[in-house]
């Protein structure tokens, strides 16, 4: 199918990177009331330390043996080639300012923007009933920390300017899921509370997403084509680990005992990836896979101020790049990771110790050092002795969750076991979570609550410490400095009502129930859930923990192999997943027992003791509307407000760029070396720009070309100049720093990290590629390239 709007596809659009040069060629290029909500900024953000926080029977048995992994579920599964849907991928850049912005994340005023690890992207899938297209779903994977309300309703309007051709995908069908990276630009975010630490919000962050996830959809409907789904689990050993292991230890014994597997998986994280393989039938090449798998997106620490995707971010770069000479893949692969039941998960699987040198963990209830305090507690990464930030511990932690993902790929490429049943379903709807009121299974009345956040919330975790005299588990106004009940009154003092209803947590922030000058946190819930097959995928707007995970997905598991009988006596026992964070981010989902706890994720819960059975309860409510014979669609919903065109923003603006005296964009003011052993890092400094001149999405800052020559007319041999890493690759680092405000002056520093897997000897140089903005506004784009050296070894 071809887009109707423009005359090109939409992947024609963007610039063509694997371009030759001629060696020849040499390139240039107000009221009281505003005040009081100021300082009140200023005072709460001071509190805010984290957001974060399956063949044949006989070979899935040979599979099992011989790997652990299962490719089959059940042994009477026949051999099928499973029923055929229209399948599509697309993937496009979605990178924000990459300087001077707040990563989105650790919530941490200080942590800005500095440059450029890797580019971050929306990608794509798309499902739909051959006989019906209508009957479809869209599943966004962003390289964000979440999806949001706003976004979402930007590309919903978005998808709505691009005509019929796209009226199949809208509010019921629509999934906008995050990665959680902690690695992202931030100021994009629906709500007043996430804005603080970023000073407010960022169009030009915002619409980087939207137009972003708008083009990778457009590329996977203009690539939708028949094709069969095939789908897998596996087993992934040392990419997480449970961050908040007290609290889970909360929950029944029996029940843990029934996911205690061994040492290795004793059940207090899910080591389990499932991974949905889309193969089109025109050639049997497969177009991508989507996989979720539990890890936090805080392999990169607090103190990295470089842009990237994070190990979800490394795990689809690994995968996408294992298949480019892969017969078995199609050209334009697509990886998506998309996240799981993350709540409690970390990937600093090292365990959390104290920094104070006494060489001690950290308490196992309440992650605090000798001190008392939590500052000093600091989970480690595989790599942690390395002082990068965590960036060697982010690519092995990617490599971890790429490695079994691939492996379950090939063998499911031999010995396929299909989603059957032609079916493909969604309902969305918003439900208000303020005093929901429901019976919980037992027969028991209760209720949630307008949302609120414990002390437990500022303490933050061992991925990232929260500030002052904040601790998880066992923090209230008892223990804490008296100030914090007068910050917390100056918000909203919480009234008896709110208390009771979130007891057992004490509230320091009764963000719920405020208003002004838009609303702090969502009241108003996504309940969203997808079916195609076999396949049930939750879309969850907040963190899930791993119990709380699980009993959601047993729940809906339960739900539908009752409600679907019929149907799954057609199909394969139902296989649910959960994917999150999406649509709007709602903080964590706790069990009950875990919320008693009140460490971070209990206090980070948002409506109170029984939001999990809230989220379960209204779920199944609407799980009817996934029968293969309903053409109808829940109500909408009371819909939340978009705050996207009122939201504050104290965010300064670039006025413009100068190069220093006698010096002009481009120039070079450190250059490379002639030769380098392979493992060392070659580095060129250039007069530069601010990069939030140009976001130059699908394009690039910085590039490494390679000498290598070419048969010209007559036999002769050319010299050219070929791409070989750009802003994609993960060991090519862009660096941006200002040199005078006053001036406009800057400089950038590209660094390639030769001890990236892929470097070969050859003759190379480093390019730049900028953009300058003059005092009355004008951009102008221009280069510069380094001398070149030799990689040698």
């Amino acid at each position: 199918m071809r887009w109707s709007k423009r005359s090109r596809k939409a992947e024609e659009s963007a610039p063509f990177l694997g371009l030759q040069q001629d060696l020849t060629v040499n390139t240039p290029s107000a009221t009281r009331s505003v005040f009081n909500f100021i300082i009140s900024f200023v005072i709460v953000f001071a509190l805010i330390a984290t957001f974060t926080p399956v063949g044949s029977a006989i070979y899935g048995w040979a599979s099992w043996l011989c790997t652990g992994t299962r490719v089959g579920q059940d042994s009477t599964t026949k051999v099928s080639h499973g029923d055929e849907y229209l399948i599509g991928v697309g993937k496009a850049d979605i990178t924000g300012p990459c300087v001077e912005i707040n990563l989105m994340g650790y919530a941490d005023p200080h942590q800005i923007g500095t440059g450029l690890r890797q580019r971050l992207y929306s990608r794509a899938f798309i499902v739909a009933d051959p006989t019906n297209p209508a009957d479809s779903f869209v599943y966004l994977v962003l390289d964000t920390q979440s999806g949001d309300t706003a976004v979402r309703y930007g590309i919903l309007s978005g998808l709505r300017d691009l005509g019929p051709e796209y009226e199949n995908y809208g509010r019921h069908n629509l999934a906008v899921t995050g990665t959680h990276s902690h690695s992202g630009p931030g100021a994009w975010l629906n709500y007043l509370l996430p804005q603080i630490t970023s000073k407010g919000f960022d169009r030009q962050s915002y619409r980087a997403i939207v137009d972003g996830a708008l083009l990778s959809i457009r590329r996977a409907h203009e690539s939708l084509t028949p094709g069969r789904l095939s789908v897998g689990s596996t087993k992934v050993f040392g990419a997480n680990i449970n961050r908040s292991l007290f609290a889970y230890l909360a929950n029944p014994e029996e029940e843990r005992a029934r996911y205690n597997i061994s040492s290795e998986d004793d059940g207090s994280v899910e080591k389990d990836l499932t991974l949905l393989k889309f193969q089109r039938i025109s050639d049997g090449k497969n177009i991508g896979v989507l996989t979720w798998f539990p890890t936090h997106g805080t392999s990169v620490l607090g103190n990295n101020t470089l842009i990237s995707g994070d190990n979800k971010g490394v795990a689809a770069y690994l995968f996408e790049k294992s298949v480019v000479d892969d017969e078995s893949a199609a050209e334009g692969f697509v990886a998506g990771f998309s996240q799981a039941n993350v709540g409690d998960t970390s990937p600093n699987v090292l365990g959390a110790w104290c920094e104070d040198g006494t060489g001690q963990m950290c308490s196992f209830e309440n992650s605090t050092c000798s001190d008392g305090r939590s500052q000093k507690c600091h989970a480690r990464g595989p790599f942690f002795r390395e002082k990068d930030e965590g960036t060697s511990s982010c690519f092995e932690i990617g490599k971890r969750q790429f490695e079994p993902a691939k492996k379950l790929y090939d063998q499911l490429n031999l010995a396929p076991n299909p989603v059957r049943g032609g079916w493909v379903k969604a309902f969305h709807t918003f439900h208000n979570m303020s005093n929901h009121k429901f019976q919980l299974p037992n027969g028991t009345a209760v209720m949630t609550c307008p949302a609120a956040l414990g002390y437990s919330f500022a303490a933050g975790t061992s991925d990232g410490p929260g500030a002052f005299d904040f601790t998880q588990h066992n923090n209230n106004a008892s223990n804490t400095s008296p100030v914090w009940r007068v910050v917390g009154g100056l918000l909203k003092a919480p009234s008896k009502e709110q208390i009771s209803c979130h007891s057992p947590k004490p509230i320091l922030l009764d963000v719920g129930e405020v208003f002004s000058p838009y609303q702090w946190t969502p009241n108003v819930v996504d309940v969203q859930v997808f079916r195609v097959g076999q396949l049930v995928i939750i879309v969850s707007p907040g963190e899930a923990t791993t119990m709380a995970g699980r009993r959601w997905k047993n729940a809906v598991s339960d739900r539908v192999k009752a409600s679907f009988a019929d149907e799954n006596a057609q199909s394969a026992p139902p296989v649910v997943v959960l994917g999150g964070p999406a649509n709007t981010y709602t903080h964590y989902i706790s069990t009950e027992e875990e919320y008693g706890i009140q460490r971070y994720e209990g206090a980070s819960t948002l409506y109170g003791p029984h939001t999990l059975a809230a989220y379960i309860n209204v779920t199944l409510s609407w799980i009817p509307y996934l029968s293969s014979s309903t053409s109808s669609r829940p109500p909408v919903g009371p819909e939340p407000p978009d705050n996207s065109n009122r939201s504050l923003s104290f965010i300064p603006q670039v006025i413009h760029d100068s190069p220093p005296l006698f010096k002009h964009f481009g120039q070079v003011k450190q250059d490379v070396e002639e030769t380098y052993e392979k493992g060392r890092s070659v580095t060129a400094k250039f007069v530069g720009a601010n990069p939030r001149n140009n976001l130059r999405l699908e394009r690039s800052y910085a590039v490494v070309e390679k000498l290598n020559t070419a048969s010209g007319p007559q036999d002769n041999a050319m010299a050219m100049w070929d791409v070989v890493r750009d802003d994609r690759d993960w060991h090519l680092v862009f660096r941006w720093r200002r040199t005078s405000e006053i001036l406009g002056t800057s400089e950038v520093e590209i660094t390639w990290e030769t001890t990236d897997p892929w470097a070969e000897p050859g003759r190379y140089r480093l390019r730049y590629f900028g953009d300058a903005k003059n005092l009355v506004g004008e951009i102008t784009e221009f280069e510069g390239v380094s001398g070149e050296f030799e990689l040698v070894g």
